[in-house]
């Protein structure tokens, strides 16, 4: 988006040309909101930067943004002012030309312990905010000193619990992306709880201005609403079961007026024998009016979820060209390896979608949908389980036929239902498609997105055989809220990035541990409904201090979950790497307008088998492209820690480097003082990954 001079008087140009401490250059293109814009397409007209120049990049500037770790941040730029967040949520700007801090907000002593992936930005004539979240909080901040809006709710903030329903009133909320702006609106998503605990995903819309509540659309609709019969009848009051939230942000056709919301599963997440039915709006791609969040049309990507199958990032707005005719169509990319795509206005598929027959043999009181969508093109961008044999065991794995022994006992069909014997999920829970999200050229109707290729094991535990245990009531509660990814003896497993517990105290105090059982700390949801005592009895429990026995425990008959995954495991071999064989995360290019792949290449190296001679094997990524319009795709993602550029036509690599720390995030670009910068946060600390808390800017010298 370009930054166009109005006219000026003589005293006025002088006072835009010497600047000030918030417009600061007299010319720029600037990266505007969250991915590039509200079509969220990762994508600038920018072309300083060009393939024959671009082996030429040095890094230009880089900032220390506080206390280390994880940075999933898409920073902005507006006027030569870069705006982000570090891993302590702290919203900050710099100087974009030079990445000298500005401003810096937010408790440098309170750890969130959640990560964030960047801010919003509105302005009207001579005022502007950066909204961003903390905690359960939305700040309206001063762009041009950080200070807080007293005007914007209560000294600044409101609290995100404003409009839900009284029972959800101190349920675990905060949002990781950043709110869609649509004129003085807006619009925020929410992560929730992954359990029956969950507060539900209402999409709710505020006044900019004042921070008051200006419409809310129910996705797990009240009486009378459409949808309601998708669920039990009482599902709404949100006793036992909740979320359908977006997490993953939205997209915004400005011109139209028209929100796109892509929505995850609700909860809890693996069972749902207390929610019959297809579960409207779990699950869907929702185009509502922005103005009013009065529903247009939808599309249910998974009926009745019981695989975590979230849309897992926005749509992305392209224009193609279809049966002859050039159509504003919407893409949205999924977990599972599928693009759907639609007419923007309508909701019409361009490409059929085929409801396949799945199995309906769940677990005893669980109702599987008979029924899943399938894209007929383009086809699966990561493999799909049904596709795996003992030929698809990685050739590198030492215990290889282990692997191929367990293989054998996984339930591998399209959609199987979750069971005790276990379920191989691929793509993982994680994706294929991931927050980071594709990229889009608006016009031509290209997509490129990384995907990973992790299979992981879906295995069900039995809760009555385990209450026949008389065991403590500090025991009970780890096992339903932490064992899941911790494990039976506190051991965790690393190698699926859950770490251990033992000893816990010798590394951590008690204070700390309350604040992460109650907050969450990066994807582990806070247990805000846990007592003082209950936590503590968790506390005693790791601390190996629990004598109490009790032989039963008391919930209501529709809260009550009787089946519950037995942890997030990935299927590896014993070395730790994908027990599947490569490639192991890739970048896709295909043709929305034919639904046709151009290319599809490995993302990322495994460095231990690169030393061997073995190449382009892929990895796990995290964080998305960034393309422009003459022809470059710049991607870090991946856990070797490289920063890479690609050519968008054919995939071919034209300049690599590593970065301080692996780049979980999207990078940004854009112009200051006549130069092109190309910015991502290196975070690291994701994957087993070294930590870091840098944001590095790239220009030509």
């Amino acid at each position: 988006m370009k930054s166009k001079i109005p006219h000026l008087s003589a005293l006025g140009l002088l006072i835009f040309l010497l600047g000030s401490s918030f417009l600061t250059i007299p010319y720029n293109e600037d990266w505007p909101s969250y991915l590039g814009g509200s079509d969220r397409n990762h994508y600038s007209t920018l072309s300083q930067i060009t393939l024959e120049n671009v082996h030429q990049l040095k890094v230009a500037w880089s900032y220390a943004s506080g206390d280390s770790g994880q940075i999933q941040a898409n920073p902005i730029i507006i006027n030569g002012v870069l705006y982000g967040v570090n891993a302590s949520v702290q919203a900050f700007a710099l100087n974009a030309a030079t990445g000298k801090e500005i401003w810096r907000f937010g408790d440098p002593l309170k750890n969130w312990a959640s990560t964030s992936r960047g801010v919003s930005y509105w302005s009207h004539e001579h005022e502007a905010r950066i909204l961003y979240t903390a905690g359960p909080n939305l700040w309206a901040l001063d762009a041009k000193t950080g200070k807080p809006i007293p005007s914007f709710g209560q000294g600044g903030k409101i609290d995100l619990h404003t409009g839900l329903p009284k029972i959800a009133k101190n349920k675990f909320l905060l949002s990781n992306t950043p709110g869609t702006i649509y004129q003085d609106l807006i619009i925020m998503p929410l992560r929730l709880s992954e359990g029956e605990d969950a507060a539900p995903g209402d999409i709710r819309a505020f006044d900019v201005r004042t921070g008051k509540l200006v419409w809310t659309f129910h996705t797990i609709p009240y009486p009378g609403e459409y949808g309601y019969d998708s669920f039990p009848k009482d599902a709404y009051k949100n006793t036992y079961v909740g979320a359908a939230n977006n997490w993953a942000g939205m997209a915004v056709d400005e011109k139209r007026g028209i929100l796109f919301v892509p929505t995850g599963s609700a909860g809890y997440d693996f069972w749902g024998g207390n929610r019959p039915g297809s579960n409207l709006f779990a699950n869907c791609l929702i185009a509502l009016d922005a103005k009013t969040g009065k529903r247009l049309w939808h599309f249910q990507t998974t009926h009745h979820d019981l695989w975590d199958r979230d849309l897992p990032a926005p749509p992305n707005l392209i224009r193609v060209k279809h049966q002859g005719k050039y159509i504003d169509a919407v893409a949205q990319i999924t977990k599972q390896g599928f693009v759907f795509l639609f007419d923007r206005t309508t909701g019409k598929a361009l490409f059929p979608i085929t409801e396949k027959k799945v199995s309906t043999r769940g677990l005893p009181g669980e109702m599987p949908w008979g029924t899943q969508p399938f894209p007929s093109k383009p086809a699966p961008y990561a493999r799909q389980s049904y596709e795996i044999s003992h030929l698809d065991v990685s050739p590198y794995a030492e215990n290889k036929d282990e692997l191929i022994q367990q293989l054998k006992k996984f339930k591998k069909d399209f959609y199987a239902p979750p069971s005790e014997v276990g379920t191989l999920i691929l793509p993982g829970f994680d994706g294929g498609g991931e927050w980071g999200g594709a990229a889009a050229d608006p016009e031509n109707g290209i997509i490129y997105i990384n995907s990973n290729e992790m299979a992981w094991v879906q295995k069900m535990e039995n809760q009555a055989e385990k209450e026949k245990l008389k065991i403590s009531n500090a025991k009970r509660l780890y096992q339903n809220y932490c064992q899941n990814c911790h494990g039976a003896e506190l051991q965790g497993n690393s190698l699926s990035g859950y770490p251990s517990l033992v000893d816990i105290f010798k590394r951590r105090d008690k204070v700390f541990l309350k604040q992460i059982i109650q907050q969450g700390k990066g994807m582990m949801p806070g247990f805000t409904q846990l007592k003082n005592n209950e936590i503590e009895s968790i506390l005693s429990f790791l601390g190996n201090e629990d004598k109490q026995e009790i032989s039963s425990q008391n919930t209501t008959a529709k809260a009550k979950i009787p089946y519950r995954m037995a942890g997030y495991n990935k299927f590896l071999d014993a070395q730790g790497r994908p027990g599947i064989k490569p490639p192991w995360g890739t970048l896709n290019a295909i043709d929305m307008n034919t639904g046709e792949y151009l290319w599809k290449i490995p993302l990322g190296e495994d460095l231990e088998l690169a030393k061997k001679g073995i190449k382009n094997t892929g990895i796990e990524n995290y964080g998305g492209p960034l393309i422009t319009a003459n022809g470059i795709l710049f991607i870090a993602a991946t856990k070797d820690g490289k920063f890479r550029a690609f050519e968008t036509k054919t995939g071919k690599l034209i300049w690599e480097t590593y970065l301080p720390a692996a780049g979980f995030a999207t990078p940004s670009t854009y112009m200051a003082e006549g130069k092109q910068y190309i910015v991502i946060a290196c975070g690291g600390t994701k994957l087993g990954t070294p930590k870091n808390n840098q944001y590095i800017a790239f220009a030509l010298p």
